[in-house]
């Protein structure tokens, strides 16, 4: 699947106090990039850092929505431990019926923002002479715990909404982002501001952290890409049904979103300019580029953007296509040419990880449950370890309220509805078709005790059985709701490909999202 070729060799180059290119996409699936198969979005900036790195293939996002992936990032803690286990605004408890899904549990407590006693990433890097600046997204709380609050020098644009409230064209609509060309598009905007940030640092040492809007709701681009990518899905021949019938949801079947593409190509072009500004300044060489997603594609729910094949389901799934993503490291010092390496790896474990690269200890104070992964791109290898996820919610896009663990070749999903395990080798079954967990009662009850066993360790919170649960509602809710969101999209989608379709709103643009 993967277009790169393999080396292992370190450059033997001792850089002082690297500087770090952190750059978080929203939204974006394992197969969205050209490097990880796509051949319908063009990334050709994306798959130039891959080209000087290492990608995993098994990289993975700490959990299947924004919130607590985010947190993770700048924690280097699984969700369970830091609390933020759901998108900050998402209702719990018994307010969550509210939303009319009559379903057998109401969704466990979470914390709204990051706990301000914990140690994060920019101000590990803050302590030890390091510049931060934070551009876009933030999504990890309200007035008093925005990104300024937890280490970076500089905040352009982050505050408490996942989305883009004015969407991706100016006026913006965002307090901590002014207006100052009509129509500017966003992503190019946070480029610019982390390119002046960058030319400003360039004699101290500097964590630059983008995280793009894009690619969440509401998808928007130019007339432009989406008449370039509406006359290539034509090209590509357009399947006479694009849905086919999901746990809750309809699912989108291929990459044939013309808008979509076109908002993935543009944030693309913002990736460039920031690769271009590195490359001018001489930066380049000694500048650590990371490159991720918080969660997976949207294959249901939301936009129903796109699909993540050779992976089941997307954003908001406990199926591998809500949380494995794209996970690139590219370390100028170590990588002249594409690497990959099939280790499990999370996203807990870039806080450990940028801090080995710059020769930095972890905090005494820090409680982190990733790994450096520096013997890895060393070419070396990491003892197996579990890797653990606490969603015990419902998504937008169709989840349920799980608990998983992945050790090795193998995934246990623990189901808090009813308590059932499935059990799945990931390395024999990728899209996790055949539930193994019958066939192998030894191995579901070994990682299902150890799964429940770290939870209770680390304190996490739990759904519980809602009193007034009526199974005859919940079936007729999914019914209706499935009906009626096939029949919209599936309209929609065809729309989209035709010569005269028109967005219905001023921007050119598309559909409102609930986070």
């Amino acid at each position: 699947m993967l277009t790169i070729s393999c080396k292992t060799k370190e450059q033997k180059v001792k850089v002082e106090k690297p500087n770090i290119l952190f750059i978080v996409a929203d939204d974006l699936g394992y197969s969205d990039l050209g490097f990880m198969g796509s051949e319908y979005y063009e990334t050709p900036n994306i798959d130039e850092i891959a080209a000087n790195g290492m990608v995993f293939t098994n990289g993975y996002a700490g959990c299947q929505v924004c919130s607590p992936s985010r947190a993770t990032l700048l924690t280097g803690q699984f969700t369970a431990r830091h609390g933020v286990t759901d998108w900050i605004g998402a209702p719990e408890g018994e307010a969550w019926r509210t939303k009319n899904r009559y379903t057998k549990v109401l969704p466990a407590a979470y914390k709204h923002h990051i706990d301000t006693n914990m140690v994060t990433l920019p101000m590990a890097l803050k302590n030890a002479g390091y510049a931060t600046f934070f551009a876009g997204k933030w999504h990890l709380g309200d007035e008093g715990f925005y990104p300024e609050n937890y280490g970076f020098d500089m905040n352009k644009g982050g505050y408490h909404r996942g989305g883009p409230a004015g969407g991706y064209f100016a006026p913006f609509n965002n307090p901590k982002l002014d207006n100052k060309e009509p129509g500017e598009n966003l992503s190019m905007r946070l480029a610019k501001e982390t390119v002046n940030f960058i030319k400003a640092s360039k004699d101290k040492p500097f964590l630059a952290y983008l995280s793009f809007y894009a690619v969440h709701g509401p998808i928007q681009t130019s007339k432009e890409k989406w008449e370039k990518y509406r006359d290539k899905a034509i090209e590509n021949g357009v399947a006479e049904k694009g849905f086919e019938e999901g746990d809750l949801l309809p699912m989108r079947k291929y990459q044939d979103n013309p808008v979509y593409g076109g908002l993935v190509e543009t944030m693309d072009d913002a990736v460039g300019m920031v690769l271009n500004a590195l490359k001018e300044t001489g930066l380049d060489k000694n500048t650590i580029v990371i490159f991720t997603s918080d969660n997976g594609g949207v294959t249901s729910g939301d936009n129903y953007s796109t699909n993540n094949l050779p992976l089941k389901g997307g954003k908001g799934y406990q199926w591998e296509g809500g949380i494995r993503i794209p996970y690139v490291v590219s370390v100028p010092w170590m990588h002249q040419q594409a690497e990959q390496s099939n280790i499990p790896v999370a996203g807990s474990d870039f806080f450990p990880t940028i801090l080995d690269l710059a020769g930095l200890p972890l905090p005494s104070n820090a409680q982190v449950d990733g790994k450096s992964i520096v013997p890895v791109l060393k070419g070396n290898t990491l003892e197996e370890r579990p890797l653990y996820w606490h969603y015990p919610h419902y998504g937008n896009q169709g989840g349920r309220p799980v608990s998983i663990v992945r050790k090795g070749d193998w995934k246990l999903i623990h189901f808090w509805e009813d308590g059932h395990n499935e059990l799945y080798n990931l390395v024999k079954d990728i899209h996790e078709d055949n539930d193994l967990a019958k066939l192998q009662p030894e191995k579901t009850t070994q990682m299902s005790k150890a799964l429940l066993n770290w939870l209770e360790e680390v304190g996490a919170k739990y759904p519980e059985p809602d009193p007034l649960y009526d199974a005859i509602k919940e079936k007729e809710a999914i019914a209706k709701k499935k009906k009626n969101m096939f029949n919209y999209h599936e309209t929609l989608r065809k729309d989209m490909l035709q010569n005269d379709w028109q967005p219905n709103k001023t921007w050119w643009g598309s559909i409102q999202t609930v986070d």
